[in-house]
């Protein structure tokens, strides 16, 4: 978010981190972020209250918290109502603000359980599971199942295998939010890494790694990057050795098949 929408999202961060950080339940705090965003989104009209540029802030902020605050967590009602006082560049960004902050919440919550390492190995195990299943892929992304059922779904496959925060953003992710419960996944993984101040490194390998070689790849990159590492590690027999990082916009190669690639382009050449 640019603008006034990204400075009003970095003031409503900081407020979430207070309020978590004095005893905020942020798995409560998550849930009723996403509610309200699921009604601002589809209630276009009290989304133009909310961030309506001409009306008081006072005005707004009342507004929000009347119609929110029977439902919501009391730290999510004053989120909500602090979030309808700030300026934002389109009525659209206060729910994807919302929503990117119920994520935040929700990884807290797990980080303050010691859960938060798991939880974003469980987002990826449960995308990488999605991305290689056509015939799950296809369920939840069917646009004549119901959301209800899409979740129940996600539930019956995740539900005391993995964390709550973990199964709750899996059931999240088939809301079409983020249109493809990958990209959604894809998404929560990203803001999971940044709320923990971590990178994260798609690493492509031939073989499975060791705990050691994992530790030690880790920690050799957060060396390099100034910052704590974690590694998403996808095998890939076609790779036949070495592996394949991906850190952002940084790619290094140094798999065998990059290798052969390169020297049949040079002999062809």
């Amino acid at each position: 978010m640019q603008g006034s929408s990204g400075e009003s999202l970095s003031r409503l961060s900081d407020a979430l981190g207070t309020a978590v950080d004095g005893g905020a339940d942020g798995a409560a705090v998550g849930d009723g972020l996403f509610a309200a965003a699921d009604v601002l989104r589809d209630q276009a009209a009290l989304r133009r209250a909310a961030t309506d540029p001409s009306s008081p802030a006072e005005a707004k902020r009342a507004l929000a918290t009347g119609v929110f605050g029977a439902h919501l967590d009391s730290a999510a009602t004053e989120l909500v109502g602090t979030a309808a006082g700030l300026r934002w560049a389109a009525s659209g960004d206060l729910p994807r603000a919302l929503d990117h902050l119920g994520v935040v919440a929700l990884v807290k919550a797990a980080d303050a359980r010691g859960e938060a390492d798991r939880l974003e190995d469980e987002l990826f195990r449960f995308g990488r599971a999605v991305a290689d299943n056509p015939e799950l892929r296809d369920a939840l992304s069917d646009p004549a199942r119901s959301a209800s059922d899409k979740k129940a779904l996600v539930r019956s496959l995740l539900e005391g295998r993995a964390t709550p925060g973990a199964v709750r953003l899996a059931e999240r992710s088939v809301s079409g939010v983020h249109l493809t419960v990958s990209r959604a996944l894809d998404e929560y993984g990203k803001v999971a890494a940044a709320t923990r101040n971590r990178l994260v490194a798609l690493v492509r390998t031939a073989r499975p790694l060791e705990a050691g070689e994992e530790q030690r790849l880790a920690d050799v990159l957060a060396r390099q990057y100034d910052r704590p590492v974690h590694l998403n590690v996808v095998v890939d027999q076609s790779l036949v050795g070495g592996l394949r990082l991906q850190i952002g916009d940084d790619v290094i190669d140094g798999t065998i098949s990059s290798r052969l690639d390169d020297a049949r382009r040079r002999l062809v050449g």
